[in-house]
């Protein structure tokens, strides 16, 4: 069996792995991209995510890529502390197996992880698919033609298959009234300074987000609310615009910015689909269930919903089937994670002076002793089930 997967993402990276190491077929990954990106966010992998990538054989290099972060702290306008929550109440809310990590380095982990024998192209994707009941052919950006028995859309938020396949974005995106942008600086004295700690600011309608990282770097990212789902023109001036009036090291982080081709910048959404499937053709990942990534769960929804893809395709009578009872099985976790996401969405990024001081006063409470459930709020309220249950779930 054939799989073209198109997206060179954590979805992508992991379901290609999972189809050829297990199942044995012949995979072609395409990435638009001309290389590996760099730019990226920190993500948590946790719970079915964490049991995926331990049954794959990557965790130990999840573990030693994993940043180590033992506290977050919020800060005002001027640097002054106002909530500081540890983070192995966090962690233990989750059984103690979840690790954070820089997207760029788990996708890092799960492309090392490849066969040789998988077909990795970076520089082109699809321009053109012809679904011809038994398989798929795919015409490319570059010309070249691929015969598969099943293409994958692993693409992204904004992915090329789904429009190919389904229509236009705007019908499937929805945008949750925010921006964000992530990218990585070099400043030696703000890494000192941050240590090991996540470091929120906590103000109304924006939120920078910094940590330390490798090298004497420091990770970024940038959330405000935006009337427009459209990323700026020039994204240093909007963000400085943005977070103009505000003290401590924001100005010196974001002076040193920089251009729009190394950093990361989007709307702040979701996908909504009726299907995710159509005849050989599927949707993986953020393609077809994007939670956004103020949510911290999307990466574990990528490597589960891979998982179970690859479990079902391997189970299965034909290809059409798996890719039903696929869905019937995800569809409910991950629409439990976008209702999660959606109501969360106003607390991380605060809409009202009111609102601020109540996120600020539950702060103070999970800080106190015997609140360790208060501090897990954020995996209690990601809940998702045990990969066994998953995988084994009658469809």
């Amino acid at each position: 069996m054939k799989a073209v997967i198109c997206g060179a993402g954590i979805a992508g990276l992991a379901l290609a792995g999972r189809l050829h190491n297990v199942l044995g077929w012949q995979v072609t990954v395409l990435e638009t991209s001309p290389a590996p990106r760099a730019e990226g966010y920190l993500v948590d992998v946790f719970g079915p995510g964490y049991d995926a990538a331990e049954v794959m054989g990557v965790l130990p290099w999840l573990r030693e890529l994993s940043q180590p972060v033992t506290r977050t702290a919020f800060v005002d306008e001027s640097g002054r502390c106002t909530a500081s929550l540890t983070y192995d109440r966090l962690a233990r809310s989750a059984g103690g197996r979840l690790l954070s990590i820089m997207r760029s380095d788990l996708e890092l982990a799960l492309r090392e992880r490849l066969s040789f024998a998988v077909d990795l192209r970076f520089g082109t994707g699809p321009a053109r698919i012809e679904d011809r009941g038994d398989g798929v052919r795919v015409t490319l950006t570059d010309g070249s033609t691929l015969d598969a028995d099943l293409l994958v859309g692993a693409d992204g938020i904004h992915s090329t298959v789904r429009a190919l396949i389904f229509g236009d974005e705007r019908r499937y995106v929805r945008d949750l009234g925010l921006s964000a942008a992530a990218f990585t600086i070099e400043d030696p004295v703000l890494h000192a300074e941050l240590g090991d700690r996540l470091v929120l600011t906590d103000m109304v309608g924006r939120q920078l987000g910094l940590y330390a990282v490798r090298d004497g770097n420091v990770a970024v990212l940038a959330v405000h609310r935006a009337t427009h789902p459209e990323p700026p023109a020039d994204t240093r001036s909007a963000l400085r615009e943005s977070f103009q009036g505000i003290g401590w090291m924001v100005p010196r982080v974001l002076e040193r910015c920089p251009p729009a081709r190394e950093l990361y910048c989007d709307q702040v959404a979701q996908v909504e689909m009726g299907t995710w499937s159509r005849g050989r053709v599927v949707l993986a990942g953020d393609a077809c269930h994007a939670v956004s990534p103020l949510s911290r769960q999307g990466a574990s929804l990528g490597i589960t919903g891979a998982y179970i893809l690859a479990d079902q395709l391997g189970h299965a009578d034909s290809v059409e089937e798996a890719l039903r009872h696929y869905e019937r099985i995800w569809r409910p976790v991950v629409s439990r994670g976008q209702r999660a996401a959606r109501g969360g969405a106003r607390w991380v990024v605060p809409d009202s002076s009111l609102r601020l001081r109540v996120r600020r006063a539950a702060l103070e409470l999970a800080g106190l002793p015997g609140a360790s459930r208060l501090t897990g709020a954020r995996l209690a309220a990601q809940r998702l089930p045990a990969l066994d249950e998953l995988a084994t779930a009658a469809p």
